[in-house]
């Protein structure tokens, strides 16, 4: 039986939906105890890196729960902001009723949006889980308006230092075994460690970013290593 880092195309797309579907109730609390709660953090910085004014129209992609789009809500309350991800059971346990946010089905490699319509989007771990990086960036090029900002919260792939060993045990052992026992589903808190270990290096991703036309790009490492973020900006 074939693992989903082992899959591709539409077998893996589905696969990866799945999977999310089956531990959206516990999505969240399982990022804070992965990450020690820095994720937090991670999503305050992110939306600083976007830069946003005021009526500013903003796409969190991959939105899974909303986190990042109500982290920009509350830092500038006067934006649009609309989360999208192609994951229903996501998107039913982000939603809140008293939430500013708009919700869209959306696949991160066809985006239903016309060209030049968002001052900035912003995703949370979606690159490493998309099937086609080059195209996911286009689409996003494509969908900003001129001057607008990406910003990319997700893994990297990390580089072996004196922590390594620490940082194996809790990929592969720690957050399995916590994943398992607060969701039910071991296999998918394995995929998860694993497809940080198999992601693109920081340095990667950033050229993948300059190879569809953006600019200015730079990023930060975080976590040990194993988190990054990218920013940059389409041309004027």
């Amino acid at each position: 039986m074939t693992t989903p880092l082992e899959q591709t195309g539409k077998a893996r797309a589905e696969h990866v939906e799945k999977m999310f579907s089956k531990i959206a109730p516990k999505y969240d609390l399982m990022n804070k105890i992965m990450t020690g709660g820095q994720d937090i953090y991670w999503r305050r910085e992110v939306i600083c890196r976007a830069k946003l004014d005021a009526g500013a129209s903003l796409l969190d992609l991959g939105a899974g729960t909303g986190d990042l789009a109500r982290e920009g809500l509350k830092q500038n309350p006067t934006i649009h902001a609309l989360a999208a991800d192609f994951t229903l059971n996501m998107m039913r346990a982000g939603r809140r009723d008293s939430d500013k946010l708009d919700w869209s089905a959306t696949d991160a490699l066809n985006l239903p949006f016309g060209d030049e319509v968002f001052d900035a989007i912003i995703s949370g771990f979606l690159m490493r889980n998309v099937i086609d990086i080059p195209r996911a960036l286009k689409e996003q090029y494509r969908a900003l308006k001129p001057g607008g900002r990406i910003v990319i919260l997700d893994t990297t792939k990390p580089r072996k230092n004196i922590l390594t060993p620490l940082i194996n045990i809790h990929l592969h052992y720690i957050i399995p075994f916590v994943g398992g026992l607060l969701t039910g589903e071991r296999d998918a808190y394995t995929y998860l460690p694993e497809s940080t270990q198999q992601f693109l290096r920081a340095e990667e991703l950033a050229a993948h970013m300059a190879a569809v036309g953006f600019k200015n790009i730079n990023f930060e490492i975080k976590m040990f290593g194993t988190i990054a973020i990218h920013w940059g900006v389409k041309d004027s």
